[in-house]
């Protein structure tokens, strides 16, 4: 999809917690080694949740931008870790952010493509000429069973885009949005049920490939493009492989990816990471520079967004590298009371 008018990034931010734990100490716990190289991953403290780190993301974002906060007329929230099961987060969101009461607040999932389905409904919305700025918010505290494989990599982090149609703030103008999806259940939660399940290696060709291969290939040939056309693109990270191995079935080069590839440091941040990853990106980007970013979300679906970088990227940076380089390295024990594996009664 071509959207009718310009409409972009005009703010970004992004927040990932102090906390870390390494994937040598999960393995020390629970006697089992971890096949893809995730070092370490976050952890939120115990006054954080998907709702603080959206706000601290969204925030940033906002001042970035330099937008009036009455004219933001959207905020669109995806996450699959809220903390409320009936008590919408977008609410929470904007009333901290003061941008209440005129303002559509939704909360959106698709497991971990929701930030990227609102960053596109966010545009919609602003091209259609319905609001001036809306908020794009990814956000998670991801969740995984105790000595599950994915405890190895659920990380926690947020991620937040001011989508604008002001030209003149502009950091990046979104070019073309695809999206694709099946029914594919490689991993969901049913109610009631404390942690997700998966279908292990399922979730690999029929699911994560398929949809980001398709997504992709989708995006380019609707608008005409080549890999050799993007200078960075940024994938979903569940894992440090999976990216690259995309990258290699769809034509691109590891040095398009690896600056935005982050799932090393921090895990998998779900609804955040690939806004996480083009955070990073637009920090380091240049003008006039293309930058694909391809979502996935298990159940299953992928987005594909197309951005051009404008004379404006680079003015501002987000504090990504500032958050991503202050660590504070807990044990299993601390970690289990922080992610609430351990629950007083």
């Amino acid at each position: 999809m071509k959207f009718s008018m310009n409409v972009g990034i005009a703010g970004y931010g992004a927040y990932v917690p102090i906390y870390r734990i390494r994937a040598a100490e999960v393995a020390r716990v629970w006697g089992s080694g971890e096949e893809e190289p995730v070092r370490e991953k976050s952890v939120p403290g115990l006054d954080e949740d998907s709702l603080t780190m959206a706000y601290e993301a969204a925030r940033e974002a906002l001042e970035m931008s330099g937008v009036e906060r009455s004219e933001v007329g959207a905020v669109l929230v995806g996450s699959e870790s809220p903390p409320y099961a009936v008590k919408p987060s977008a609410t929470v969101i904007a009333e901290a952010l003061g941008l209440t009461p005129r303002v559509v607040a939704i909360d959106m999932e698709f497991a971990c493509k929701a930030g990227t389905t609102a960053m596109i409904l966010a545009a919609g919305l602003v091209a259609s000429g319905a609001i001036k700025h809306g908020l794009a918010i990814g956000t998670d505290n991801a969740q995984a069973r105790p000595g599950d494989e994915l405890e190895y990599t659920a990380g926690a982090g947020a991620a937040a885009y001011l989508v604008s149609g002001d030209g003149d703030r502009l950091l990046a103008v979104l070019e073309y949005a695809y999206s694709y999806v099946t029914d594919t259940p490689d991993f969901w939660r049913r109610e009631g049920e404390r942690y997700p399940r998966h279908a292990y290696r399922f979730t690999g060709a029929p699911a994560y490939f398929n949809h980001i291969v398709g997504a992709a290939k989708g995006l380019m040939e609707e608008a005409g493009l080549k890999p050799s056309d993007f200078d960075y693109v940024v994938f979903h990270q569940p894992n440090v492989k999976f990216p690259l191995r995309a990258a290699q079935m769809l034509g691109f080069k590891p040095e398009q990816v690896k600056p935005g590839l982050l799932s090393g440091e921090i895990g998998n941040t779900y609804a955040a990471a690939s806004l996480i990853g083009l955070a990073r990106v637009l920090d380091a980007a240049k003008p006039n520079q293309r930058i694909l970013v391809v979502s996935f979300g298990s159940g299953a679906g992928s987005d594909a967004i197309s951005l051009v970088t404008t004379e404006n990227v680079g003015k501002k940076k987000s504090s990504l590298e500032r958050l991503l380089s202050r660590k504070v390295y807990v044990d299993y024990g601390l970690y289990a009371k922080m992610k609430g594996i351990l629950r007083v009664a």
